[in-house]
C-alpha cells in the first residue's frame, strides 16, 4: 500500500465525542505506529485529519441552521397560505378575476374578449345581487318551516296520547311525560357531548387551519431564497400558471416585466396540465413579445423552472406571440427513448412502419416507410447516422425487404449490415463514387421497370399482398449516407443529383424507399427538388434557418418548427421530425442501437433477420450481379480516336463522343461550350474561326505528345 493509499484509507479523530462524517477510526497504537513509520506523511495526514474535523464540525452547525430554516419555511409557507386565501377571498368579493381579465384583455387590444369578460362579470353580478335580495324571503320560510314542524310535533303528540287514553292502552299524561322525558335525556346527552367537543374543536379547528394554509402556501407560493436549505436542492418544484409566470418574468424581458407589475395575468389559452413525462401548457405572451424570443433563452428559462435545459420546450403556437410550452418531470428524459424494441426478438412488416423513437412525452413513434422518402440531416455526431441506422435496422428484420447502403466515406458504421445487403459500398474514393454511380443507374432503371408492373397488375401503388409474392415488386430500401460527398463529387455528383431527383419523385409507389443523411441540406449539397419530395423529415440541431426549413419542408421555421432550437450535445439524440405522425412535427428521441466493437447490438439483429430470411429462401435482389462503372475515359484519347484530319466544330464533338462511349454519362450532357473549357485546361487551344470555335485535331495530337513525352521525363 502506498504512502497515499494508506493516508486515504483513515481519518485521524483525535478526541472521541467528535462527530463522525465518514472514515475508519484508528486506535492509537495504530496512530504511533503510523507515525513512526512515516513522521511526515503523518504530520501532513494529522493536518488533514484537523481539517475533517473542523468539517465535521461545520456541517452539524449547518444541519442545525437548515433545520431551524426548515421551521421557518414551513411557519412561511402557512402565511403565504393564509395570505393567497386573503387574497382569493377579495377577488372573490370584488370580482378581482374578471377585473383582472378585462384589464388584461383590453392591454392587448382584444375587444371581442373585453366584452366577453364584461357580459361574464355583469351576469355575476346580477345572480349576487338576486341571491341577496331572496335572502329575507330565505330567511322567512326557514323560520315558517321550523314554526310549521314544532305545531305539527305538538299536535302529533297530542294526537297520540288521546288515543291512548281512549284504547286504554295507558293514559294520555303518561305519553306526554315520555315525550318530554325523550326530549329531556337528549339535551342532556347533548350537554355532555357539547362540553369536551367546545374543549377540543378549537384546537382541531386550529390544526385543520394551519394545515389548509401550508397546503395553500405550497401551491401558490415560494419561499424566499434565504430560507432554502440543503434538502430542498433535489426537491421538485410543481409546474403550474404561478411556476410558469414566475419563470417568464425571470427573463426581465421589458414588455412582460411591465405587463406583470400592472398586475395583469399572463393568459392561459390553455391551463398547465399532465401530458405524458411532464407538464403542458400554451400561454399568449404580452404585446411585442415573440415566443422565439423567449425560446432563444430556453436555458435561462429552465433555471426558473428549476429545470435541465433538455428538459424545457419552449415553441412557437398557432401564432407568433404564443408560447407552446412542455416541460418534463425532473429526470424524466434522462433515458431517452430507452431500449430499442427489437432487440432480441421481434420481425417487421414496412409497411406498418419501422420503430424509431419516442415523443418528449413518452409515446412510441413509429417511422412510416411505404410511399415515403426520407431526409436526415444536422451538425456531426448529433444522431443522424443513427437515425439512418434505427430505419434500417428495422427493415432489415422484414424478410420481404431489400436493402442498399452505400457510404461514399471511410465509416464503418453500416458494416454490419454488410450480409443483409444487395448492394454495399463504402469509400471515398473515385471508383466507389464510381460504383455509387452505376448502382443508382440500376435502381433508377428498377424504378422504370416497376413501373410497368404496376400498369401490368393494375394497381396505384404496391400492396403487401403483391410485395409478399415473387413479381419483382418487394420493398425496397436504399440508404445514401453522408449524400452530400456523393453529390457534389466533381465527375459523378451532377448525374448522381439528377438520378436521386428521378428516384425519389417515382419510386416512392413502386415500394422503393430512399434514405438520404447528410451534414449540409443546402441547395449546393442537395437538390431541392429531392428535399420538396422527402416526406419523412429528420432534423437533429442545425445552424440556421434554410438547413432547417431543407429538412422540415418550406415554412417550417417561420411556423415555429425549429431544429435550431436544439443544443448541440445537450440534445444529441433527439430530433424534429415531419411526416411520422397527424402532427405537423414532433420532437422525438430516436433510439440508439450501438456499433461498437464491445456493444455492438445491430449483429445479433442482422443474424436474426439472415436466419428468417434463410428458413425462406434468399435475400432479395442479391442474386441479380451487381454493375460495373466504366473506369474513367481520358477526353483526349478519345478525341483522337473519333475525329479525322480535319478540324470540326466544337459542339459536334461532345455526340460523336456520346457514340464512342455510350456508357461514360459525363459524354452524354457534355455541350460545346463545356467541351472548349476542358480543352483549354488541357492545353487546347480552340480558335473562334467564324464562330464555329473549330478544334483542330493536329493540336490535340501535339497534347497528347506533349502529355507522353512529359510522362517519361517525370519518370526518368
Amino acid at each position: 500500500m502506498t504512502e497515499q493509499d494508506e493516508l486515504a484509507r483513515v481519518h485521524y479523530l483525535p478526541s472521541s465525542n467528535t462527530e463522525v462524517i465518514e472514515g475508519e477510526v484508528v486506535s492509537e497504537a495504530e496512530y504511533a505506529r503510523l507515525t513512526s513509520q512515516r513522521h511526515r506523511a503523518i504530520e501532513r495526514y494529522r493536518g488533514y485529519g484537523s481539517t475533517v474535523v473542523a468539517t465535521g464540525r461545520v456541517v452539524t452547525t449547518v444541519a442545525k441552521h437548515d433545520r431551524t430554516k426548515a421551521a421557518l419555511g414551513h411557519g412561511m409557507t402557512v402565511v403565504q397560505g393564509l395570505e393567497s386565501w386573503g387574497r382569493r377571498t377579495w377577488d372573490a368579493s370584488t370580482l378581482g378575476v374578471y377585473r383582472r381579465q378585462i384589464k388584461a384583455a383590453e392591454a392587448m387590444g382584444n375587444t371581442d374578449e373585453v366584452k366577453e369578460w364584461t357580459e361574464r362579470m355583469e351576469a355575476v353580478k346580477d345572480r349576487r345581487h338576486k341571491r341577496l335580495m331572496d335572502l329575507p324571503t330565505l330567511l322567512k320560510g326557514l323560520v315558517k318551516a321550523g314554526v310549521v314542524s314544532l305545531a305539527a310535533a305538538v299536535v302529533l303528540t297530542l294526537l297520540v296520547g288521546l288515543l291512548v287514553q281512549l284504547s286504554d292502552a295507558g293514559s294520555f299524561v303518561g305519553v306526554v311525560s315520555g315525550v318530554l322525558g325523550a326530549l329531556n335525556w337528549l339535551f342532556t346527552a347533548i350537554a355532555w357531548a357539547w362540553t369536551p367537543l367546545i374543549v377540543v374543536a378549537p384546537y382541531v379547528i386550529s390544526v385543520g387551519v394551519l394545515l389548509g394554509a401550508w397546503r395553500e402556501g405550497r401551491r401558490r407560493g415560494t419561499a424566499p431564497g434565504w430560507l432554502a436549505t440543503a434538502a430542498d436542492a433535489d426537491t421538485d418544484v410543481s409546474i403550474d400558471e404561478t411556476t410558469i409566470a414566475r419563470a417568464l418574468s425571470a427573463l426581465r424581458i421589458p414588455q412582460v416585466t411591465a405587463y406583470l407589475k400592472e398586475g395583469l395575468p399572463l393568459q392561459f389559452i390553455t391551463p398547465a396540465r399532465r401530458d405524458g413525462r411532464g407538464t403542458h401548457a400554451i400561454v399568449r405572451l404580452p404585446a411585442g413579445v415573440t415566443a422565439e424570443r423567449v425560446a432563444n433563452r430556453r436555458a435561462d428559462l429552465a433555471t426558473g423552472l428549476h429545470r435541465l435545459s433538455k428538459e424545457v420546450w419552449p415553441t412557437t403556437g398557432a401564432e407568433a406571440g404564443i408560447l407552446d410550452l412542455w416541460v418534463a418531470d425532473k429526470g424524466a428524459l434522462a433515458e431517452g427513448a430507452g431500449p430499442y424494441p427489437l432487440l432480441s426478438e421481434g420481425v417487421v412488416d414496412v409497411f406498418k412502419g419501422v420503430p424509431f423513437g419516442k415523443t418528449l412525452r413518452g409515446e412510441p413513434v413509429l417511422a412510416p416507410l411505404l410511399e415515403r422518402n426520407t431526409l436526415t440531416g444536422g451538425m456531426p455526431g448529433q444522431g443522424k447516422s443513427s437515425a439512418a441506422r434505427v430505419i434500417m435496422a428495422g427493415a432489415a428484420l422484414d424478410p420481404t425487404a431489400e436493402l442498399r447502403i452505400w457510404v461514399p466515406d471511410a465509416n464503418f458504421d453500416f458494416e454490419v449490415f454488410r450480409p443483409r445487403c444487395s448492394r454495399y459500398v463504402m469509400g471515398a474514393e473515385d471508383e466507389k463514387i464510381g460504383e455509387i454511380l452505376a448502382h443508382l443507374r440500376e435502381l433508377h432503371a428498377e424504378v422504370q421497370a416497376r413501373g410497368e408492373l404496376l400498369v401490368k397488375y393494375e394497381v396505384p401503388a404496391v400492396t403487401r399482398e403483391l410485395a409478399s409474392k415473387n413479381v419483382g415488386l418487394h420493398p425496397v430500401f436504399a440508404l445514401l449516407e453522408e449524400a452530400h460527398v456523393a453529390i457534389q463529387h466533381p465527375l459523378y455528383g451532377k448525374e448522381i443529383s439528377q438520378l436521386l431527383v428521378d428516384i425519389v419523385r417515382l419510386g416512392r409507389k413502386r415500394a422503393i424507399h430512399l434514405i438520404l443523411s447528410t451534414q449540409a441540406p443546402t441547395k449546393d449539397s442537395m437538390p431541392r427538388d429531392v428535399t420538396r419530395n422527402c416526406s419523412n423529415g429528420v432534423a437533429f440541431a442545425v445552424g440556421d434557418h434554410v438547413a432547417n426549413d431543407a429538412l422540415l419542408g418550406q415554412g417550417a421555421y417561420a411556423a415555429g418548427h425549429r431544429a435550431t432550437e436544439l443544443i448541440p450535445g445537450t440534445d444529441k439524440g433527439t430530433a424534429v421530425v415531419k411526416g411520422f405522425t397527424g402532427e405537423r412535427s414532433d420532437i422525438v428521441q430516436v433510439y440508439f442501437l450501438d456499433v461498437s466493437r464491445d456493444n455492438d447490438q445491430v449483429t445479433p439483429i442482422i443474424e436474426r433477420a439472415m436466419a428468417e430470411i434463410n428458413r425462406r429462401g434468399r435475400v432479395p435482389g442479391a442474386t441479380s450481379e451487381a454493375p460495373q462503372i466504366e473506369a474513367p475515359r481520358d477526353l483526349l484519347e478519345d478525341l483522337d480516336a473519333v475525329m479525322g484530319t480535319d478540324p470540326v466544330p466544337v459542339a459536334d464533338l461532345p455526340a460523336l463522343l456520346a457514340n464512342h462511349a455510350p456508357n461514360w454519362a459525363p459524354y452524354r450532357k457534355l455541350t460545346g461550350k463545356a467541351l472548349r473549357a476542358e480543352l483549354a485546361e488541357l492545353g487546347v487551344k480552340v480558335p473562334s474561326t467564324g464562330n464555329k470555335w473549330p478544334v483542330d485535331p493536329v493540336t490535340v495530337r501535339e497534347a497528347l505528345a506533349k502529355r507522353a513525352t512529359a510522362d517519361l521525363d517525370d519518370e526518368e
